[in-house]
């Protein structure tokens, strides 16, 4: 029995896995065209039923080209930081509390800041291992603005399992049959999307990779397959923290139409910011961090402490 539920326990995560990378592909394809759209052109419209095939004829293009190898780059690290990127931002999906794969994680938001403690490397390694200066700076940027806002989103996070009082992400939805945590706590909601941004580094956020400035930062000794893992790992991570973001603030993981398309607005929303705001201020991005969204989550979570003392007794 034991080797039957193991091999159930795999497959499920092999049928998330390749959801994942389908979801992935076919978000590209939105943003492109919501882009598109955004600055009154067309997007991708050739390849395929209005370009729906265009993700799928990239991802051949880019595995299909010729790799470069780089006399001064610190070999193993430079091709293996990448794979550590894309296979993190897979693993981190195993948490989502779906109902055919069979294994519990009591433990969801701890495993997730690990994660996303762990995704920090992998940046600092692929900036730092292709010996250029340009990616270095792109690394340095990244390693900064993720980890100041690592503990922003964890102390945000700190009020909703203090209401839930558990750190299983199944909790969030019993919790949130009657209201839902986003009309509890508006001002935090609004800081965690935020946040999240910073944490994937898009747009206004999006220092690690500022073309203007570092001709595309961290990633700009990376061609074909490299290059590719590095953007399905950013597009799965922003899928990722949408679907976070679904759970613990708008209603919790339903299996319904309308936990989708909550999801999609989301994913409509990081899409909408980038078509939307121009790049921010280094300085102010940390300053919005430590001098803003710190007191804030700091004085909600002894607010939320307060509250649940108060129910206790």
């Amino acid at each position: 029995m034991m080797i039957m539920d193991l091999i159930n326990m795999f497959i499920g995560g092999l049928i998330l896995v390749v959801g994942v990378l389908i979801g992935v592909a076919f978000m590209i394809l939105l943003e492109r065209k919501l882009l598109g759209y955004i600055q009154i052109r067309k997007g991708p419209n050739k390849m395929g039923l209005m370009g729906l095939l265009q993700p799928f004829s990239d991802a051949i293009k880019l595995f299909s080209k010729e790799q470069m190898y780089l006399n001064y780059s610190n070999y193993i690290m430079y091709y293996i930081s990448p794979i550590m990127s894309f296979m993190i931002s897979l693993i981190i999906w195993m948490v989502i509390p779906y109902y055919f794969n069979l294994f519990m994680f009591n433990l969801g938001i701890l495993f997730i800041l690990s994660c996303m403690s762990v995704g920090v490397y992998s940046l600092l390694i692929s900036g730092w291992s292709s010996n250029s200066n340009y990616s270095l700076l792109g690394g340095l940027r990244a390693i900064a603005q993720t980890i100041s806002y690592e503990v922003s989103l964890a102390l945000i996070l700190m009020s909703s399992i203090i209401l839930v009082m558990d750190l299983n992400l199944i909790k969030y939805m019993i919790y949130q049959e009657m209201i839902w945590f986003y009309m509890l706590m508006v001002p935090l909601s609004m800081c965690f999307l935020s946040s999240m941004m910073a944490e994937t580094n898009r747009t206004p956020f999006d220092f690690a990779e500022g073309e203007s400035e570092l001709v595309s930062g961290f990633n700009i000794e990376y061609s074909s397959g490299g290059f590719a893992l590095i953007f399905l790992a950013e597009y799965s991570s922003i899928m990722f923290m949408s679907m976070l973001f679904v759970n613990i603030y708008m209603g919790g993981y339903q299996l319904n139409l309308m936990f989708y398309l909550k999801l999609l607005f989301i994913i409509f929303f990081f899409i909408w910011i980038r078509g939307t705001l121009p790049r921010f201020r280094y300085d102010k991005l940390m300053y919005l961090c430590w001098k803003s969204y710190l007191p804030v989550s700091l004085n909600y979570l002894l607010f939320f402490l307060g509250l649940k003392l108060l129910i206790m007794f």
